[in-house]
């Protein structure tokens, strides 16, 4: 049974502040266990570049696997918040939800980017293959080849974020609800659209943290990312309510 089984789902507007206080809340919930979190967000990082250097299906894998692992995040904030204990287990509490949704959720985010992808291509994106006869990628010859063109990038991005916003409510909506991928995906988008305001204060604090963490030789990653994972839940439990708390010592679902 899930935390919030029988639960209604309801979807409340907040102003466009509350997306600052998303990340705030990520802070508060590293803040308490710092190690914790950085060990979660270690491990999904090692995983997720683990499987993208297996040739041919790691990629793909890797990619249909996030929404899994930012599933298990969100059961780790909510078991925190709740005063019980997280440790790397928490890291594949995703995992014993019904996979096939967020996987799902998965692929249709992969498909989305190579739609993006394939469009700054038909827009005149410099290819990023090798030349002729297996000639090693010539990344000075590509950046020559984008100057005029960089605007594609900004287009490309501007998409990726607008696709990742609309689902960005999805992974914890199936790892609180028993719902199908079709009504988490229409539930994401309408909570979305609903506080445009605070997803796009969101998107502005979270860029400006991640430019901060990266300026001391990357060192302000190791909290930057968990404070990003952590607040994906406090984000949702803002909008669609705080699910029921777990019994104590009960597993996560």
């Amino acid at each position: 049974m899930t935390p919030a089984a029988g639960v209604p789902i309801r979807v409340r507007d907040v102003p466009a502040r509350s997306g600052a206080a998303w990340l705030a809340g990520g802070w508060q919930l590293f803040r308490r266990k710092p190690w914790a979190w950085i060990g979660l967000a270690a491990g999904w990082m090692v995983i997720t570049l683990g499987l993208v250097m297996v040739p041919l299906i790691g990629g793909v894998v890797a990619n249909l696997l996030q929404p899994v692992f930012f599933a298990g995040f969100a059961l780790a904030a909510h078991r925190q918040r709740a005063g019980q204990s997280i440790d790397m287990g928490s890291l594949f509490a995703g995992f014993r939800r019904p996979l096939r949704p967020l996987i799902n959720v998965g692929a249709l985010l992969l498909a989305a980017e190579l739609l993006v992808f394939v469009a700054m291509g038909a827009l005149g994106l410099p290819g990023l293959t090798p030349g002729d006869k297996g000639a090693v990628f010539d990344m000075r010859a590509w950046v020559e080849a984008l100057q005029g063109k960089e605007w594609i990038l900004l287009v490309g991005a501007l998409l990726t974020g607008v696709v990742k916003g609309a689902l960005w409510f999805a992974p914890a909506l199936l790892a609180f609800h028993d719902l199908t991928t079709a009504h988490a995906l229409r539930w994401s988008v309408y909570a979305a659209l609903s506080n445009l305001g605070a997803m796009l204060a969101y998107g502005v604090v979270l860029t400006a943290l991640f430019v901060a963490g990266a300026l001391p030789w990357g060192l302000g990653l190791l909290v930057a990312i968990p404070v990003m994972v952590a607040s994906t839940y406090t984000g949702f439990a803002d909008v669609f309510g705080e699910p029921p708390s777990p019994a104590q010592g009960d597993s996560p679902p």
